[in-house]
C-alpha cells in the first residue's frame, strides 16, 4: 500500500465514509463526520500512520486533504 492509500484509508476510517469518497476535495466542508472530535482523532490516527508529530499550528490547519499531503510531505512522507 503505497502513501496515498494510507492516507485515504486513515481518513476513511477516522470518518466512517468509503475510502471512494476521500480525494482532494475532502474537507471539513464536504465530509459529514469531520467535526471537532474526530478531527484530532484523525490527527492522531496520521502521527501514528506514518511516524509524525505534527505541531500545534499543523493540527488546526490541516483542514482538507489537499493540506493534509502537503504537511505530511513536509515531515519527509513521500507521495
Amino acid at each position: 500500500m503505497n502513501n496515498e492509500q494510507k492516507l485515504k484509508t486513515v481518513l476513511s476510517n477516522v470518518f466512517n465514509v468509503p475510502v471512494s469518497q476521500i480525494d482532494d476535495e475532502a474537507s471539513v466542508d464536504t465530509v459529514e463526520n469531520w467535526d471537532s472530535l474526530n478531527h484530532l482523532n484523525l490527527v492522531l490516527a496520521i502521527e501514528q500512520e506514518f511516524a509524525v508529530s505534527f505541531t500545534e499550528e499543523e493540527t488546526v490547519e490541516i483542514m482538507n486533504y489537499p493540506l493534509i499531503k502537503m504537511t505530511l510531505k513536509e515531515h519527509g512522507v513521500t507521495f
